[in-house]
């Protein structure tokens, strides 16, 4: 098959671009993720206000425990106000603990929808996405991505409505202590917000440099760490490469964590320096307003309590600002999460789009004036105005050399892939116009490359018929001569089969990969060199049960052996993504043709070998 099945990275680039200034759009965007959650948020903000509100209390109660008890020698009023400092503070920390819960579960449940927004999305992206992405960058994004804005999520609403709060009502009662000692305190607060900003874009920019480098991190250890990835590496001696790529990637990201989580360090804790510093400023502006004005206005328990209040403000000034520059930077990882939100979905149901049941589809496929390109610059086609008649129950056989179109031509019956120009009909319904689900449900692949999940053999052959009972497993097992085999196994079809089936040798890989698409029992049937990795022997089991079971369901076989050939009722073939000939095996024979030549290059010595074997074509039907 042509170009297609691996065109270029494009998220793999993500690196060298230049990094994107924050959209306002994004953080609109970002906002509105809280809108469906309205109930949450509303218990989140009550219990925020009595939190800020009870939190004022001590400094003013401070006060007068100093003034009205302590300096009055009054021991029933330093008993009062030290009980209702008592009851104020565990007031407002059982507040803070009950909107702590409320803003973690409103972050996790916003996570969720998050991740299964993405994972749905990209369920239904075309088969073009995947061949053009490596997993790991998807992995990266659905997972690290999602993750690593979850202190936004849980803490952005929680705090800052609590700390906007606790920062207002402190300073309201600063000011009813001393406005000039008010004044004195959060003269700096304009030029703290300032930098935050401006720190937190910064850091935002870093922080998607960082998401770039651990995607790229996470394609390299899932490319190279999975069972198929260790293989190539051990078998090309290619350990050494491999390691230093991956030392050089790692590298880079942990510098780039370093610089991200320094930048901070140094934001907070020079905010930290200058509010340890404040009070002394506070108690010399105090001493000056004592000693050399005679301000008879300000009392110890007004000093007192004022630096109660100052030293109350330091923690959500500090985590009001902590959640700007939080903001910031995680909008470069919102930002790549809606990229792949937004990406658009070129196969989709169509708005009238029927459901084909698979008890009432007879399998009949037309191609009429079929035209298909992977890319839109690709200048010629991989398929050129196929058209060809499949009745309903026919074995098609396809031919051709490598990169003639076969496996696309397959791919276009369950709409892994829309025609560019003509029609795919299924029983004269056109496919663009029926179900994504519904096809699923009536084609049964079997591919070259067979794909087993790391799970047991009987839940593998239950993958596309979860109600299967035992008898039916057993039975499309026996007709796909793998049953012996299975029951050989100490667990038999309890046996876990592997990271993609590598506990299995390749032609029992592919015998379950038939038995699981026979089990399934669809109208159409597509093997793409389903028996390419089957021995002689094996093959001419499969075929006698092709042969059979093939009756009454519509079947295209990319052919790979002779036998194949023989059993079709149909032969198409192809050359330079056009159908030159089609026919049954006789007539194509006697034209002299392209079949002729590809029969004699391809096939004869085939003949030979089987003949050699003793192997038997399948019967004709």
């Amino acid at each position: 098959m042509s170009g297609g099945r691996g065109g270029a990275n494009k998220n793999g680039k993500e690196g060298g671009d230049a990094p994107k200034k924050v959209n306002p759009a994004t953080m609109k965007r970002v906002f509105s993720i809280f809108s469906g959650y309205k109930g949450l948020l509303a218990g989140i903000v009550v219990l925020v206000l009595l939190s800020a509100g009870l939190g004022v209390l001590p400094p003013y109660l401070l006060r007068l425990l100093i003034d009205d008890g302590l300096l009055a020698k009054d021991f029933p009023a330093v008993l009062n106000y030290s009980g209702g400092t008592v009851l104020a503070q565990l007031g407002s920390t059982v507040c803070g603990l009950g909107y702590g819960y409320l803003s973690v579960l409103l972050g996790q449940r916003i996570l969720r929808d998050l991740r299964q927004q993405l994972f749905k999305h990209l369920q239904g992206m075309p088969l073009s996405f995947f061949t053009q992405t490596r997993t790991g960058e998807i992995q990266s994004r659905l997972l690290n991505d999602v993750t690593n804005v979850q202190g936004v999520l849980s803490d952005t609403v929680a705090g800052i409505l609590s700390n906007t709060a606790t920062v207002l009502s402190s300073l309201i009662a600063m000011l009813a202590f001393d406005w000039r000692l008010t004044v004195m305190s959060v003269g700096l607060l304009p030029l703290f917000a300032f930098v935050s900003a401006k720190i937190g874009a910064y850091a935002g920019t870093i922080r998607k440099e960082g998401a770039v480098l651990n995607a790229s991190l996470s394609a390299t250890m899932q490319e190279t760490l999975s069972v198929s990835g260790v293989l190539l590496v051990k078998t090309s001696g290619r350990q050494e490469f491999t390691l230093d790529k991956f030392a050089g990637d790692n590298e880079k990201f942990t510098q780039n964590q370093v610089a991200g989580q320094m930048i901070m360090r140094v934001f907070f804790n020079l905010i930290r320096l200058t509010f340890s510093l404040t009070p002394v400023v506070v108690y010399a502006l105090a001493g000056y307003l004592i000693l050399k004005q005679n301000d008879n206005n300000l009392t110890i328990g007004t000093i007192v309590g004022f630096t109660a209040l100052q030293a109350a403000l330091l923690f959500p000034l500090t985590s009001l600002l902590s959640v700007q520059a939080e903001l910031f930077s995680s909008l470069g990882l919102f930002e790549r999460i809606f990229e792949y939100l937004d990406m658009k979905q070129a196969i989709v149901d169509a708005p009238d789009a029927v459901t084909l049941a698979p008890s009432d589809t007879r399998g009949a496929v037309r191609f009429e004036n079929v035209t298909f390109r992977y890319e839109e610059s690709q200048e010629t086609p991989t398929l050129t105005d196929v058209s060809f008649d499949a009745p309903a129950g026919s074995f098609v056989a396809l031919v051709g050399a490598s990169g003639a179109g076969k496996t696309t031509l397959t791919y276009l019956v369950p709409r892994l892939y829309d025609a560019e120009a003509g029609s795919v009909f299924i029983d004269n319904v056109d496919v663009r116009n029926i179900k994504l689900d519904s096809l699923g449900k009536i084609i049964g692949v079997v591919t070259q490359e067979t794909y087993l999940v790391h799970d047991t053999i009987r839940e593998n052959l239950r993958y596309g018929r979860p109600d299967a009972t035992d008898e039916q497993l057993i039975e499309a097992a026996q007709a796909a001569a793998i049953h012996d085999h299975i029951a050989s196994l100490p667990e038999g079809y309890d046996t876990v089969v592997g990271e993609r089936g590598y506990k299995l040798s390749g032609g029992e890989k592919q015998r379950i990969a038939i038995a699981r698409a026979l089990l399934k029992n669809p109208p159409i049937l597509i093997l793409d060199e389903a028996t390419s990795a089957l021995d002689t022997r094996s093959e001419r089991l499969i075929q006698d049960a092709l042969a059979k079971l093939s009756r009454g369901r519509t079947t295209f076989a990319i052919a790979h052996r002779l036998s194949t050939i023989l059993a079709a009722d149909t032969i198409l073939v192809m050359d330079k993504g056009r159908v030159v000939e089609q026919g049954k095996h006789a007539e194509l024979l006697a034209k002299n043709g392209v079949y002729e030549k590809l029969y004699a290059a391809q096939f004869q010595s085939e003949t030979t070998s089987t003949v050699t074997d003793g192997d038997v074509a399948a019967p004709a039907r």
